[in-house]
């Protein structure tokens, strides 16, 4: 798919009732660049977040292991968005257990997943959550590691605690598994241009209607990448290298929502503009041929 002239792609129905912007917001970067600090100015990265509002995204992704010292990224988009504007749908990712000193526990079992639910909902200040995502580990498989904890999250949705549910860093077995108990709204696994290792896993999912969230999308992960023809394509036209990775991105799957994150006000307009830069074809196929992980 390959959106026409540069024309914003159509919003997407997150769970087939919540219309979404197909580019999103990620929040894990707004505490600290890198987990490990130092901390962000929390003025500047509550200015990107009402910035962000103002150009559309209605689609905000975080989770309450986004932290550095006493700096979250839920505090933040309290401070700056409560009360939320109507429309706003903000996902948050559970599964992962962080320490207060930073440092990374055991992933949480069922009924640590429902107290963590329960402390999104406080530190959001909202009374339910539009998306939560169990964030998954390579070595769960589709056993009681998955279903049990999966099932928590169901029985939440259930009550209206959670109005649908995601997996994040699933394989296509376990999103099976996990819709065998309960229907998943969308999936958040690693996709971008020069890393793609989830195409069955983004198959499956446009088959289904299920969103598929790229995380890390404009990541580089310390390797050289081409600059041909990425950088031909940019110039020709008025583009940023950035911005075709998006538009690239947006255009493998209408189920593709990418959420990438930034604490720089220059950088999100930026992204936020991508999904009307007008890839031809040509363009497509030649970004497809590069090289890739």
């Amino acid at each position: 798919m390959t959106t026409a002239h540069g024309t914003p792609p159509s919003p997407f129905l997150l769970g087939g009732d919540l219309p979404v912007a197909r580019m999103g917001f990620g929040t894990m970067r707004l505490p600290a660049r890198e987990l490990a600090g130092p901390a962000n100015d929390p003025a500047a990265s509550m200015a990107v977040l009402r910035r962000a509002v103002e150009l559309g995204v209605d689609h905000m992704d975080t989770a309450w292991f986004y932290f550095h010292g006493a700096l979250s990224a839920h505090g933040l988009i309290r401070e700056a968005l409560h009360p939320y504007p109507e429309g706003l749908v903000l996902a948050a990712k559970v599964g992962p257990v962080r320490h207060p000193d930073g440092t990374w526990g055991a992933p949480a079992g069922p009924a640590e997943l429902v107290e963590g639910v329960h402390r999104t909902l406080r530190e959001l200040r909202r009374d339910h959550l539009d998306l939560v995502y169990l964030r998954l580990h390579g070595d769960e498989g589709e056993g009681p590691a998955l279903t049990d904890r999966f099932a928590a999250l169901a029985a939440l949705r259930d009550e209206g605690t959670i109005r649908h549910l995601g997996l994040s860093n699933t394989t296509v077995a376990q999103l099976d598994r996990a819709q065998d108990i309960a229907p998943v709204a969308a999936v958040q696994n690693m996709y971008a241009l020069f890393h793609r290792p989830h195409p069955d896993v983004l198959d499956a999912c446009t088959r289904r209607g299920i969103a598929f969230v790229p995380f890390f999308s404009l990541e580089t992960f310390g390797r050289p990448e081409p600059t041909e023809p990425l950088s031909r394509i940019a110039a020709r036209h008025g583009a940023t290298p950035a911005q075709v990775k998006l538009a690239w991105t947006l255009a493998q799957s209408p189920a593709l929502l990418p959420i990438p994150g930034t604490t720089s006000l220059t950088h999100l307009a930026r992204n936020q503009a991508a999904p009307t830069v007008p890839l031809t074809p040509q363009d497509l196929s030649d970004l497809t041929d590069l090289p890739h992980h």
